[in-house]
């Protein structure tokens, strides 16, 4: 995104929290993040713990985090070092290659944890947290590395995958997965069309951006509308453009 997009969409943004804080309302958009760390912080807050019972550990989307930073590159190498302090864990979400869903560390020791225990997995479960979450940060896993380099023996890696912590791959390779995440998944695709929806049945495909947050969601927006909306802007899934009334979101040409 560019500098100029990126000032549009946190001058909106700002000027809705400005009108919350007036209203005494809660802060759900900022759009002032001055690093990726800061970006995932605000954009985790967003997400709706309640709707999952609080299984799942709190998701960001790579594309969200475009929304609130103006460089790309400069996103992601944030994130890529982020990942190799081991803060946060990437993972493959499954429904595009590109993405990627961005969860604090702790928050999925935790809820992995929760989801396993007492259940016949929960050991090597334990085993995976202990001796690989802390060593590689990487997106997938392949068998030697599995097996060779973490001791880990085949019927541990199916309870694994059993247990929702690995998906399957390929052949010999493993993506890391987030147990119960498919409910998430699910939710996130139905918005994401629900929301650019609202866009398209508009006039001239465009709609302030104003004007959307303040609309009532559609009954499959369960993420909330300003989850959908940094994901939108941020995947480049509508255009911003400065108008004299704010921000308006519009449907690319295709």
């Amino acid at each position: 995104m560019s500098r100029k997009r990126h000032r549009l969409v946190s001058e909106t943004f700002g000027l809705k929290r400005r009108r919350e804080r007036e209203d005494g309302e809660a802060d759900p958009l900022r759009g002032e993040s001055g690093s990726a760390r800061a970006a995932v912080a605000e954009l985790v807050r967003l997400f709706p713990r309640g709707l999952f019972e609080d299984a799942l550990p709190p998701i960001a989307l790579r594309s969200q985090v475009y929304s609130l930073l103006p460089d790309r590159t400069v996103a992601d190498r944030q994130l890529k070092e982020l990942q190799e302090q081991g803060e946060i864990r990437v993972v493959q979400l499954g429904f595009d290659l590109d993405a990627h869903g961005i969860i604090f560390t702790e928050d999925y020791r935790t809820k992995v944890l929760k989801a396993c225990d007492g259940r016949p997995y929960a050991g090597a479960v334990q085993k995976f947290l202990a001796l690989v979450l802390p060593a590689c940060g990487d997106l997938s896993f392949q068998q030697d590395q599995m097996t060779k380099t973490f001791g880990f023996k085949d019927p541990e890696i199916t309870q694994l995958v059993n247990a929702g912590v690995l998906t399957v791959r390929d052949a010999g390779s493993w993506w890391l997965a987030v147990p119960g995440a498919g409910k998430f998944i699910k939710y996130f695709v139905k918005g994401r069309q629900a929301v650019l929806g609202m866009v398209r049945k508009a006039k001239y495909r465009e709609l302030l951006l104003s004007e959307l947050l303040g609309r009532r969601a559609p009954a499959a927006v369960r993420l909330g509308l300003s989850y959908h909306v940094h994901d939108l802007i941020g995947a480049q899934l509508v255009d911003c453009i400065s108008t004299t009334s704010g921000t308006l979101l519009r449907l690319p040409e295709t």
